[in-house]
This record gives structure tokens, sequence and C-alpha cells, in this order.
């Protein structure tokens, strides 16, 4: 398996986002009682950020335009946003009910 240089820096860099992001709602459980997450919710969103954060690091390697790599962050926030929303109330199905 040929890897390339630099992947696992991004592997790193999308670990780190993804753990740093994880802390503000497991600090603000600790001051208020309106955030209130088991650890599913915490393993389904540190599954989601991970996933967006892994195929953006990959789409941005393969991507050399400009254009490309704004339509690919453009896409792959709106479908993070969209699985986040869709798993928090449920906008467009009952899931998150």
């Amino acid at each position: 398996m040929h890897v390339q240089p630099g992947l696992g820096k991004s592997l790193l860099a999308v670990a780190l986002v993804t753990a740093v992001v994880l802390m503000i709602p497991l600090v603000a459980m600790q001051f208020t009682a309106e955030v209130n997450w088991t650890g599913l919710d915490f393993l389904a969103a540190g599954a989601l950020l991970a996933l967006a954060g892994l195929v953006l690091s990959f789409a941005l390697r393969k991507l050399r335009s400009r254009q490309g790599r704004l339509l690919a962050i453009g896409l792959i926030g709106l479908g993070f946003l969209y699985c986040w929303a869709e798993m928090a109330v449920g906008i467009f199905t009952n899931l998150g009910s």
C-alpha cells in the first residue's frame, strides 16, 4: 500500500479537530443542564465529524483547481449540516424525533 506524504498529518488533523469540537458540549455539560448528551450522542457526532473531515481531506488531496476545491468544501459542508440537523431534530424526516 502506497501512503502519500502528509497523509498521517491529515488524519491527525481530522482527529484533533473532531476531539476539539466534541469538547464543546462536554464542557458545556459541566455548566448547564440544558446540554445533556449521552455517549451515543458523542459517538454519532464524532463519527459524523470524522467522516466529513476524512472526505474533505481526500477531496482536497485529489482536486487541484480552486473552483473544484470550493465546490467540494461547499457540498461536504452542506451534507454535514443536513445530516447533523436530520439527526438532531428530523428536519425532513422524523429520524431525530
